[in-house]
């Protein structure tokens, strides 16, 4: 809208004969998607890699 006095004058028309309900606590279907996205992460996270062996060093042999 163009500004913010035509969409205050919008929403006045629109909720003029409307009863509004105050709906307040958790909603069933954002929990549902919470839970999917939980599993989703759960699921998506690799293992960490497991360290390297180290190298072995070779033992310097005195020459005579």
């Amino acid at each position: 809208f163009g500004d913010e006095v035509m969409a205050a004058a919008l929403i006045d028309r629109l909720l003029h004969h409307c009863h509004i309900v105050n709906i307040r606590g958790n909603s069933y279907r954002m929990r549902h998607h919470s839970e999917l996205w939980n599993r989703l992460q759960a699921a998506e996270q690799p293992e960490p890699p497991s360290p390297k062996p180290r190298a072995r060093r070779r033992k310097e042999v005195a020459k005579s």
